[in-house]
């Protein structure tokens, strides 16, 4: 369906491209510092980590044929959450430390390169291997509860290489893309999508009976029908609710659903309990976040700023900072003092005539 394809397209291009731009700063600044000679050894890292992303898709994904039904439900149910709890995780990361992540990759090259060959490669290695884990377990967290899997793992893949085209324009200078915006927009569609991945992560633990649910013995019966109970009759361990006959699970409509918001035509009620949950949680946590980052930061007062200066200098305050700045101005400049010298006045701050 097109929506299976839509929503991992969408979750591998912000994931590919997150990791497309840590290698393009990466690769940038060895070539601003002259060390090209030193880029085989960056690739080399970065070819270990998309290899390690990829080894780890072919286990789950080859692995599971050999378990029983329970045991590949406790694997899908076990490794959604931790695809959940990584990708929360770093919509987080990235908001914090999206300012700072250019100063630290080339902090973290400088040391690599005084390190030697095995700390460049280290460093490649672990940039990329974050984002590459991350990326393929939630994406086989999220095929794994289509209905039409390798739509959705073509999408997944046509994001990863339109990715990769992107960060590679955006590192020569071909293209202008307004990071902000689209990081924002895209986690808060990722936020939305891990809700979805952790309801159906539920489902599969319930399936396995590490979880209580209606495919236990814990399910509460409807006394008319024998069935598993449904709506309020049926919590905490029975269905929600069930709109199959209206929804058809196979068709466009729930696999569209399915694929923006996680909803499922028949939902249990710990399912309901842990979508509501997270949303509830994470959501405000995600718009104050973005907000933060929005909000300017706030100027230095020039009388703090001066005040630092008086203090480091290795000259008392009184001979430091000259009468030419009051100290309780407010910011204001008073006029300089004519006996003062001129080289008197602290240093970035200029009197007025």
């Amino acid at each position: 369906m097109l929506a299976s394809f839509f929503a991992t397209f969408l979750i591998g291009l912000r994931e590919g491209l997150e990791a497309a731009l840590v290698v393009g700063i990466l690769v940038a600044y060895l070539t601003r510092v002259g060390r090209r000679d030193a880029l085989p050894k960056l690739w080399t890292g970065v070819g270990l980590a998309v290899a390690l992303a990829l080894g780890v898709g072919a286990v789950f994904t080859f692995g599971a044929y050999m378990l029983t039904f329970e045991a590949q439900e406790l694997l899908g149910g076990g490794m959604s959450l931790l695809a959940v709890a990584m990708v929360t995780w770093m919509i987080f990361w990235m908001q914090k430390a999206g300012r700072s992540l250019k100063a630290g990759l080339e902090g973290g090259v400088d040391r690599a390169l005084r390190g030697g060959v095995w700390a460049l490669v280290a460093i490649g290695f672990v940039s990329v291997a974050r984002e590459g884990v991350e990326t393929t377990l939630f994406l086989w967290a999220m095929v794994q509860s289509f209905q039409d899997r390798s739509e959705a793992l073509l999408g997944a893949v046509v994001g990863l290489g339109i990715a990769v085209v992107l960060g590679w324009l955006i590192a020569r200078g071909m293209l202008r893309l307004n990071l902000g915006r689209f990081f924002t927009w895209s986690g808060g569609f990722l936020v939305v999508v891990a809700a979805g991945v952790l309801a159906y992560a539920i489902h599969d633990l319930q399936e396995a009976g590490a979880l209580p649910g209606p495919f236990g013995g814990a399910a509460p019966l409807d006394p008319v029908t024998g069935g598993v109970a449904t709506g309020w009759a049926g919590f905490p361990f029975g269905w929600a609710f069930d709109v199959s006959a209206q929804i058809a699970p196979s068709g466009p409509l729930a696999a569209l659903l399915q694929a923006t918001v996680g909803f499922m035509p028949a939902m249990t009620w710990l399912q309901v309990i842990a979508w509501v949950l997270y949303v509830a949680i994470v959501v405000p946590l995600f718009v104050r976040g973005v907000r933060a980052n929005r909000r300017p930061r706030p100027a230095v007062p020039i009388d703090d700023a001066v005040a630092s200066a008086s203090e480091d200098a290795s000259t008392p305050p009184s001979a430091a900072v000259s009468p030419a700045v009051s100290p309780h101005a407010s910011g204001s400049v008073a006029p300089p003092n004519p006996a003062a010298p001129a080289d008197a006045r602290p240093s970035g701050v200029t009197a007025a005539p």
